[in-house]
């Protein structure tokens, strides 16, 4: 159960990011690195013109760079984070669907949760949010994915204005693009979003949000007003990420540990007997391979007996906090991006900071002016 924390508080900060990946700790995952991407120029959607100037005919450029972890088990090779040297930043969390007969809403869907998140990332850079809202929900994009909410946008600071254009909160509970939140337009604002449908700030209220919501964003709001330096500000957002309020039983069964998700921000790795076995036979393999951490960001993990294909999606091993992110932008649209990656490729531990990549760049075109505004 992911959760992503977003703040416009902080003083030096238009928008800091905090987020905690909870995924099975087996599942193959590349290290963070910039990659290509190349994109197509959208049709246009209700009336909105694509291109500059309204033109259509514009050709899209090359290649786009994109800062992500790539997921390597399915085909897509989407990713759950990431951010472009445009500025277009996404995150993504799961929805945890729970009624199996609702084919609207698929527990599993057909397609990646995660090719939504490059659907974004490798969008053509003269394409709007809300022009990507558009294409999202007007022409299916959303449909055959499972459970998600996809918070997006493109990081701009508003001209003559202390604020930043909104990011909006697709989901496939949005029927139409009425139904899409924004959020992040105003100054001194917290959000917290996890595995739930995300309630704006008039639905709002202490009672509605899960626990580690309520608890991570009064941390999130605490660290932001100490306003500390860079490095003992991401020392206190990781902190945030490492709340850990679940149960010391770690050998309980997914279905008994399920439900307690959404009480702990950080969630150590769990699981049954058949999981923890599945989680020694890789780490019994990995010190075979003699593998460590250190692979290179693309390499593809091959455990022996691993299914690539899983009707249910990837369930083999542990379960648990597999990568932790901050992410700070500047009010000069300068990015330090921070990933920890908390478990090597065949499941054992990395001790805190050891498994840190750090990458800093600046948004191009930061400063032009917003198209969106709240």
């Amino acid at each position: 159960m992911c959760i992503v924390l977003v703040t416009t508080a902080h003083p030096k900060y238009a928008l800091v990011v905090i987020d905690n990946r909870d995924e099975y700790i087996l599942r193959p995952t590349s290290r963070p690195h910039w990659w290509k991407a190349k994109p197509e120029v959208p049709a246009p959607a209700n009336g909105l013109a694509n291109g500059v100037n309204g033109s259509a005919e514009r050709q899209a450029p090359s290649e786009v760079e994109v800062l992500s972890s790539r997921d390597l088990q399915r085909a897509e090779r989407g990713t759950w984070l990431g951010i472009t040297k445009g500025g277009n930043f996404a995150v993504l969390t799961n929805y945890r669907e729970t009624d199996t007969s609702d084919a609207a809403h698929p527990v599993h869907g057909t397609r990646s949760r995660g090719g939504m998140v490059t659907a974004w990332l490798g969008a053509d850079p003269a394409e709007s949010t809300e022009q990507f809202v558009h294409r999202m929900l007007d022409h299916g994009g959303v449909k055959g994915v499972g459970g998600f909410s996809l918070l997006c946008g493109k990081l701009r600071k508003v001209k003559g204005e202390n604020n930043i254009e909104p990011l909006a909160i697709i989901s496939n509970r949005c029927d139409h693009v009425g139904q899409v939140p924004r959020i992040c337009g105003q100054r001194g604002s917290i959000y917290g979003l996890s595995n739930a449908t995300y309630l704006g700030p008039e639905e709002e209220n202490q009672e509605s949000l899960w626990p580690k919501i309520r608890k991570g964003t009064d941390m999130l709001n605490r660290a932001v007003a100490a306003a500390s330096d860079e490095q003992e500000l991401v020392t206190s957002l990781f902190g945030i990420l490492d709340t850990d309020d679940f149960p010391s039983n770690h050998t309980m069964d997914l279905e008994e540990g399920i439900p307690l998700l959404k009480d702990s921000i950080f969630i150590p790795a769990f699981g049954g007997k058949e999981h923890q076995q599945e989680m020694a036979d890789a780490q019994q393999r990995g010190t075979v391979k003699q593998t460590g951490h250190d692979s290179p960001a693309g390499e593809i993990l091959t455990i022996a007996a691993r299914p690539d294909e899983q009707v249910n999606g990837f369930q083999t091993g542990l379960y648990g906090t597999q990568r932790q992110t901050v992410i700070l932008v500047d009010w000069d649209g300068n990015v330090t991006y921070t990933e920890r990656s908390l478990w090597d490729n065949h499941g054992n531990p990395i001790p805190r900071g050891e498994g840190d990549e750090t990458f800093t760049f600046k948004i191009e075109g930061f400063e032009q002016e917003a198209e969106l505004r709240n």
